[in-house]
């Protein structure tokens, strides 16, 4: 009987020690999992973190179409032309038509990089023409591709500015016009301009010949009055450019219409009306026209 007892005591004891060396053991799992459970807090890469990264990782070696909020040319698709008064139409119904483009002529002279700097801050697109005698330095040929490397595309508004009616008898000159500034601005910003806007907006048979071998699209306007003594005032500009009226220079009718071309030029009094006429014509109802969106010659 005392065998027994011993016996079962022995039992006893060895369950006893088995179930705390599983509780020990237990413990000591929970306690080491708790230590990984704050460390991957404290750095962040709990599972769905170590996913995200793998993920990322893989999406690093694939190109971002909109770095830099700027979509390739060649994934940009046309969606207006330049009508025969000079307005854009778009190629397809349904494509909103309450749009206007805005162009700056005469850069990049004094103002044009911090034009460009007020559109890039507002969003909006728009085509900087520019003149040969303008761009003729180091110095300026760097503002001339800044401009560019902004994203914005750079016309061609002849090399001198001259009145090409004046050299209807002499074609050469006109090709050095407008042949020798794409040469040069090919040479600064790496490609060639796919918009012709002749000064005064006054082309000849010629030029129109020259634009089309040079696969630029013609350009002139639907309104613009800077170049008025009355609009070189900012406040005058901005109603001016806005509404579309000019009063003092016999326009007392709105000129705004859906798909209109505006023109401004590289002036002090542009530049600091610029932010409020973007700003105006967009209370109007006005979305400012991405040129790249424009038919081009191919």
């Amino acid at each position: 009987m005392r065998n027994v007892v011993i016996l079962l005591s022995s039992l006893f004891i060895l369950l006893l020690t088995a179930c705390g060396d599983s509780n020990s053991k237990q413990n000591e799992d929970n306690r080491s999992n708790e230590t990984e459970e704050q460390s991957d807090e404290l750095t962040g890469q709990g599972e769905e973190d170590i996913t995200d990264e793998d993920s990322s990782d893989d999406k690093a070696d694939e190109p971002n179409v909109n770095e830099g909020n700027q979509i390739p040319e060649e994934d940009i698709e046309a969606q207006y032309r330049v009508s025969e008064n000079w307005s854009l139409v778009p190629i397809e119904e349904g494509t909103n038509e309450n749009v206007v483009l805005l162009t700056i002529d005469d850069a990049p002279e004094k103002y044009a990089l911090e034009m460009a700097k007020t559109l890039k801050e507002l969003d909006a697109g728009a085509i900087f023409f520019v003149n040969g005698h303008f761009i003729d330095t180091p110095e300026e040929a760097e503002v001339l591709k800044e401009i560019h490397n902004m994203g914005f595309l750079i016309g061609n508004h002849t090399y001198s500015h001259v009145n090409l009616k004046t050299l209807e008898n002499d074609l050469e000159k006109q090709r050095e016009e407008i042949v020798g500034l794409n040469d040069v601005i090919e040479d600064i910003i790496g490609e060639r301009p796919k918009f012709f806007r002749a000064p005064h907006g006054v082309n000849t048979d010629f030029s129109r010949k020259i634009a089309e071998e040079e696969k630029m699209v013609l350009m002139n306007w639907s309104y613009g009055y800077d170049y008025f003594t009355p609009y070189m005032n900012k406040d005058k500009l901005v109603e001016a450019m806005v509404s579309g009226e000019g009063p003092e220079v016999d326009v007392p009718y709105s000129l705004l219409k859906p798909g209109a071309n505006l023109l401004m030029h590289d002036r002090e009094w542009t530049n600091a009306a610029l932010k409020d006429i973007i700003t105006g014509l967009r209370e109007e109802g006005y979305e400012i026209l991405d040129p790249r969106l424009l038919e081009t010659i191919q």
